[in-house]
């Protein structure tokens, strides 16, 4: 194992953060694998599992058992692990900018077109070293002005030229479940079943810019910008990346950590980037995916106490009551309902709500939205 700190722009006179990142196996040997954890700092459950995952990778490459190379990053936003306010931990937004540390990452496609235009052919694994090579120049010329443009940068250098990328989120309250583009379901879908997931939504193009869709949608948008110029390349999904949401941000405990890193690793063997004697079987669904699109955010009609008649990982349908919102000065309860059929795989963890606040989630399997679709 390799461990490489990396330093990040100071943001302020005497006081510089640290990315730290674990390299296992050889690079070039093989295909990479990049996982990151809690990159909205206060969910905590992905970096239990990058702690667990870590001991089982070290032992996997003692044993000589890694065909290609895993980076790992346990604390993938040191940045906002240091935010407070009043005692709680603030990890989503950056406090200067207001930000989230998720999104507004750069459209590699649009970027590295031009350097690429001329220079692919018909040969599928010429074009994507093309492609990566593009993409390690753009970051090479990117000079960040901030320190959080210097956090996006060093994860996104890390991770530019991995065939997946795996990274490590959770909800409020929730069920585990599993965000990707439409493009990269085809090779995900074994990990989602390894991980039993509760729900698995589907987009192309989410909108916003975070980290997992600059990745992987750098290929699928290249494919479409050159068929739209009449050229249809032999150009592969090169990254496949994923957000997965861990369940809740009190699910922090050695047994789920566990469970999910043994889960990761039966998948990095499913795939062949770990040798073993038997590749392990892949378990049945727990569930169909479901565009993202078809999620409905339930909101609260009016502020009040918030009192769930459903939990997280029930399967609803449409008009079965989901919440009371409740307003103790008026003595009025207001019924929040399921609009559409589906599994309720998140909700919030505060029982106060003003009004218009989300409240929870419920994965349908009918696209109505369109637009942006990932919350604030």
């Amino acid at each position: 194992m390799l461990r490489i700190d990396h330093p990040l722009l100071p943001g302020s006179l005497g006081s510089t953060r640290t990315l730290t990142s674990f390299h296992f196996g050889q690079p070039a040997n093989g295909p990479k694998v990049y996982i990151q954890a809690s990159l909205h700092a206060e969910e905590l459950p992905g970096m239990l599992v990058a702690h667990h995952l870590r001991a089982l990778l070290e032992a996997a490459e003692a044993a000589s058992q890694i065909l290609g190379e895993v980076i790992l990053v346990p604390v993938a936003n040191p940045l906002g692990l240091a935010q407070r306010v009043d005692h709680k931990p603030m990890g989503r937004f950056d406090l200067d900018t207001s930000e989230n540390f998720n999104r507004h990452y750069p459209d590699l496609a649009r970027a590295v077109g031009p350097l690429v235009r001329d220079a692919l052919g018909d040969d599928p694994k010429k074009n994507v070293a093309l492609v990566r090579s593009a993409i390690g120049s753009y970051l090479g010329g990117w000079l960040p002005g901030t320190e959080l443009q210097s956090l996006r940068h060093r994860l996104l250098t890390l991770a530019h030229d991995a065939d997946f990328v795996l990274d490590l989120h959770c909800d409020c309250e929730g069920v585990l479940h599993f965000y990707t583009e439409e493009a990269c379901w085809p090779q995900l879908e074994p990990l989602a079943r390894f991980l039993g997931s509760e729900a698995i939504l589907l987009a192309k193009n989410s909108g916003s810019g975070p980290f997992d869709e600059c990745l992987s949608g750098a290929w699928w948008r290249l494919s479409e910008i050159f068929s739209d110029l009449g050229r249809q390349l032999a150009l592969p999904q090169g990254c496949c990346s994923t957000t997965i949401e861990l369940r809740g941000e009190l699910d922090v405990s050695h047994a789920l950590a566990q469970q999910d890193a043994a889960a990761i690793v039966d998948w990095l063997q499913h795939i062949e980037m770990l040798a073993c004697d038997q590749s392990p079987a892949v378990p049945a669904f727990k569930c169909q995916p479901t565009p993202l699109a078809g999620s409905e955010t339930l909101r609260a009609p009016s502020p009040g106490l918030v009192v769930f008649a459903a939990e997280v990982g029930q399967s609803l349908h449409a008009g079965d009551l989901v919440a009371e919102v409740i307003d103790p000065i008026a003595n009025q309860t207001q019924r929040v309902l399921a609009g559409v059929d589906g599994v309720f795989y998140a909700r919030i963890r505060d029982r106060y709500i003003t009004t218009g606040g989300e409240l929870g989630k419920i994965a349908g399997a009918t696209a109505f939205r369109t637009g942006e679709l990932l919350g604030a």
